[in-house]
C-alpha cells in the first residue's frame, strides 16, 4: 500500500478552463486560510482505497488513520509506503501489528501513488471553486473520495506503479 495526506481548504486555486468560442470562462478564487486534511491509503493490486478526513495533520491523526487501515485490511499484512514526515515516523506513532511502514526517499513525491489521487480530486472537484465554509470543503472531499472508492479499475490504473506491483 501507499499512504499520504493532502491539505484541502478554502484558499482557492484558479486553473485554465476550456469554453466554447466567444465565451469567457468564469472562475472564483478566495483567500480564506481554513484547511482540513484527507488521509488516504491505496492498495493498487486490490483496486481498493481507504480514507479519513481529519482536522489536523499530526501524530494523533496518523495514529487514528493507521488504526482505520488496520481494521479495514484486518485480513492482510500491510506494507505501507509513507513519506518522511515526522508524524509518520516519530516515536509517538503507534503502528498496528498488521502494518509495517516503509519510508520513501526524501524529496520524492513522484514515488507515492497517492499523489495521483490528490491530482484527480483537485482537478475534478476543487479547481476554480469557492467554498462558503469548511463543511462544504469536507463534503466535496468526501464526495470525491467516495466516487474514487467506487471505481477499483480507476484506482488500479492511477496507482499501480511498478514498485507497487505484487502477485497473489
Amino acid at each position: 500500500m501507499a499512504a499520504d495526506e493532502g491539505r484541502f481548504g478554502r484558499l482557492g486555486q484558479v486553473m485554465r478552463a476550456w469554453r466554447g468560442p466567444g465565451v469567457r470562462p468564469a472562475g472564483g478564487q478566495q483567500l480564506v486560510r481554513e484547511y482540513l486534511y484527507g488521509f488516504v491509503a491505496v492498495a493498487p493490486a486490490l483496486g481498493m482505497m481507504t480514507a479519513l478526513v481529519l482536522p489536523f495533520s499530526k501524530t494523533e491523526m496518523m495514529n487514528l488513520f493507521l488504526n482505520q487501515v488496520a481494521q479495514e485490511f484486518a485480513d492482510y499484512f500491510v506494507v505501507m509506503q509513507v513519506d518522511g514526515a515526522a508524524y509518520h515516523t516519530g516515536q509517538d506513532v503507534v503502528v498496528p501489528e498488521n502494518i509495517r511502514l516503509i519510508v520513501q526517499p526524501p524529496r520524492s513525491p513522484e514515488l507515492n501513488a497517492v499523489e495521483h489521487v490528490w491530482e484527480e480530486l483537485r482537478e475534478k472537484h476543487f479547481y476554480n471553486r469557492v467554498f462558503d465554509s469548511l463543511d462544504a470543503v469536507s463534503d466535496t472531499l468526501c464526495k470525491g473520495l467516495k466516487e474514487l472508492m467506487d471505481l477499483p479499475n480507476k484506482i488500479r490504473s492511477m496507482t499501480n506503479f511498478p514498485h507497487m506491483r505484487v502477485t497473489f
